[in-house]
C-alpha cells in the first residue's frame, strides 16, 4: 500500500519515520513545509498539494491539531475529498470530535465514495517513537483488518472498539483519565513540597503501587521540580480533549463532574500563558 501522511508535527513526524523504515512508499504534506526536513532526510516524498498526495497513494492518514482543522484538511478548498476515490482509506489518528467525526465520514462517503477509520491514538511522542502506541479504531471490520499492516509498525495493540466514531469516544475517555490524574498529581505535588517532603522521590515511592502510573513516572518528577520544559505535548491539547469529554457527556446525559473541574482548572491555567506549554507547568497553578 502507498501512504500519504497529512500532519507532521510532535506524533506524525515519529510515526512517518517508523513506516518509512517498515518499508513503506510514504508521501507527505503539512501546512509548514519547513517541518519535513526529517521525515524527507528518510526517505518520504514531499507532495505539492494536498491533492498530489491523495491522488498517488491508497491510504490517507491524518494526524491534526484538532476537528478544525481535520474538516479544513478534508472538506476545504483543495481538500481530500476533491480528489478521493472510492476504494481509498482516510485513517485519522487525530483526536477529534466523536460527533463531528461520524459526520464527515458519512459526508466524505457520499461525496467521493472514500471510506474513514478513526484511530486515535494513546503514548505521546515517546510511544510514537518506539513504536508503542495504543491505537483505537472505529469502522467497518474489513477496513480495520486492511489497515492493520499500517498500524503494527507503530504499535503495542489496535482495538476494534465499534463503527466510525467509536475510537474517538474511547480516546475521549482516555483523556478523561489523564487530564483528571494529571490535575491531581500537580495538587498532590504542591502539598508535598508545603509539607516539607521530597517531592522528586515521589515517583520512586509510590511506582508499582496503586497510585502509579505512566503520567506519574513521566511528569512526576518535572512537576517537582516545577520546571517549564520544552513541551511534547500541551496543556491545550489536554484542555480540547476534556472539552470534548463534557460535550459527549451532554450528548449522552452521562454526568463527568470530575472532568468538568479539570477543564476549568485547565483553562484557568491556560489563561495565564500556558496554553502551548507542558502539562508539567499545572503545578504552577497551586504554587501561585
Amino acid at each position: 500500500m502507498k501512504l500519504g501522511f497529512i500532519g507532521i508535527g510532535l506524533m506524525g513526524q515519529p510515526m512517518t519515520q517508523r513506516l518509512l523504515q517498515a518499508g513503506f512508499e510514504v508521501r507527505v504534506w503539512n501546512r509548514s513545509p519547513d517541518k519535513l526536513a526529517v521525515v524527507k532526510g528518510a526517505g518520504a516524498i514531499e507532495a505539492a498539494s494536498i491533492a498530489e498526495l491523495v491522488e498517488q497513494v491508497d491510504l490517507v492518514l491524518l494526524c491534526l491539531a484538532n476537528t478544525a482543522v481535520v474538516e479544513e484538511v478534508v472538506f476545504g478548498a483543495g481538500g481530500v475529498v476533491g480528489h478521493g476515490r472510492a476504494g481509498q482509506l482516510l485513517v485519522d489518528f487525530s483526536s477529534s470530535d466523536p460527533e463531528a467525526t461520524r459526520a464527515f465520514a458519512a459526508r466524505l462517503q457520499a461525496a467521493c465514495g472514500m471510506g474513514w477509520v478513526d484511530s486515535p491514538v494513546s503514548g505521546g511522542v515517546a510511544g510514537a517513537e518506539a513504536g508503542t502506541l495504543a491505537i483505537m479504531c472505529g469502522g467497518e471490520a474489513a477496513d480495520i483488518a486492511r489497515i492493520r499492516p499500517v498500524l503494527a509498525p507503530l504499535s503495542q495493540r489496535v482495538t476494534h472498539m465499534g463503527p466510525v466514531g467509536a475510537g474517538q469516544v474511547t480516546k475521549v475517555c482516555n483523556q478523561m483519565i489523564v487530564g483528571c490524574n494529571l490535575m491531581v498529581l500537580a495538587e498532590m505535588m504542591a502539598l508535598a513540597k508545603a509539607c516539607g517532603v521530597a517531592a522528586d522521590r515521589i515517583p520512586e515511592a509510590l511506582a508499582g503501587g496503586f497510585a502509579d502510573s505512566r503520567p506519574m513516572q513521566l511528569t512526576g518528577p518535572l512537576m517537582a521540580a516545577e520546571s517549564d520544559p520544552d513541551p511534547l505535548w500541551h496543556v491545550r491539547t489536554l484542555l480540547k480533549d476534556l472539552d470534548m469529554a463534557v460535550a459527549q457527556s451532554q450528548r449522552a446525559g452521562s454526568a463527568t463532574p470530575m472532568s468538568g473541574l479539570a477543564a476549568q482548572l485547565m483553562r484557568q491555567h491556560g489563561s495565564l500563558g500556558y496554553l502551548e506549554r507542558d502539562p508539567a507547568t499545572l503545578i504552577k497553578l497551586y504554587k501561585r
